[in-house]
């Protein structure tokens, strides 16, 4: 799987010469069915979904960390242990890339989370997550521009299902908007158009192998270490349970998982990736009540019903006879 996920172009139906020409205009022929490969690589996206659904518990139990220096340490240890992948495999060649490749990852990485963390600190939480998290949404819609790309009835609806089933996790104390809150709100809002179209806008970068990814952490650590300097104040975890937390984040939910992702928005179905993004906070909440942080409730079983509904709904064209 690790080979798959590293490798560059599209061996055997391109020239070397026609890759580097068309790097970024490289679009998925129409097939009958979802390949083999695309059903691989839409199933390697999945596991940045279930990473991410660690996120919520891997923060709690970093302890007081502020939010920029933890990006800077959690991104430094995903870009480490990408780059000891390439140089294991001596492909440094792979950082050598356009400029636009650059600005794209940057500032997917790094404005997410910089629009994400402004979000928090001038609007309430809930209502906040709620906005940031419509990037599932804006995944299936946006998709519908790319070459070779079909949005169906289906994909809707079933992003639509997992909208309501997020409401229901996300807003469980009630949602109110206030006017006072603009600021947060349209920087929740900047989080789910930077994150959505990165993720639709890489996979006209099909040519461009997923190590890229290791150059993007550590330059969005390096930014988010100057962040952390210019707004914030050191606080180091308090114990080895919260340094095993911090090292947890780098090494899944903001490492690996980027990685992934961008192997399957690449090259898998990127509308199912979209809809199936529903799961990260049902399966983020049921994890923290597992772990002691929550009680479940019936508005968690009726959001599970939902997101598992709308994901079997917009995987309908993943196994049908026709695109």
């Amino acid at each position: 799987m690790a080979g798959s996920i590293w490798r560059t172009g599209d061996p055997g139906r391109r020239t070397q010469a026609e890759k580097g020409a068309d790097i970024a205009t490289d679009a998925p022929r129409a097939e009958a069915r979802p390949s083999r490969g695309t059903k691989s690589a839409t199933l390697i996206g999945f596991a940045a979904i279930l990473m991410w659904s660690l996120l919520a518990l891997f923060t709690a139990a970093s302890g007081s960390v502020p939010p920029f220096q933890l990006a800077a340490m959690s991104f430094a240890v995903g870009g480490a242990v990408g780059l000891a992948w390439i140089a294991a495999g001596r492909r440094w060649r792979d950082l050598v890339q356009p400029w636009p490749v650059w600005m794209l990852g940057v500032a997917g990485l790094f404005g997410y989370h910089a629009l994400y963390f402004t979000a928090l600190r001038n609007a309430p939480p809930v209502e906040a997550g709620l906005i940031a998290y419509l990037w599932p949404l804006l995944i299936v819609v946006f998709s519908a521009l790319l070459p070779g790309e079909r949005l169906r009835w289906f994909h809707v609806a079933g992003a639509a299902l997992g909208l309501v089933g997020t409401v229901l996790i996300v807003g469980r104390g009630g949602l109110v908007f206030e006017a006072r809150y603009g600021l947060g709100y349209l920087a929740a809002l900047g989080c789910a158009l930077t994150w959505s179209t990165y993720s639709v806008v890489s996979r006209r970068f099909r040519g461009v192998p997923s190590a890229i990814v290791a150059g993007y952490c550590v330059v969005t650590a390096v930014l988010s270490a100057l962040a952390h300097r210019l707004f914030e104040t050191t606080l180091w975890p308090a114990d080895s349970g919260e340094w095993l937390a911090v090292l947890g984040l780098g090494l899944m939910p903001v490492g690996a998982a980027f990685y992934v992702w961008d192997h399957g928005v690449k090259r898998g179905d990127i509308q199912l990736l979209g809809v199936a993004s529903y799961v990260a906070p049902l399966l983020s909440t049921l994890i923290l009540i597992l772990a002691g942080f929550g009680v479940f409730t019936w508005s968690i079983a009726a959001a599970a019903l939902l997101i598992t509904g709308g994901a079997m709904l917009a995987s309908k064209g993943m196994f049908s006879s026709r695109t």
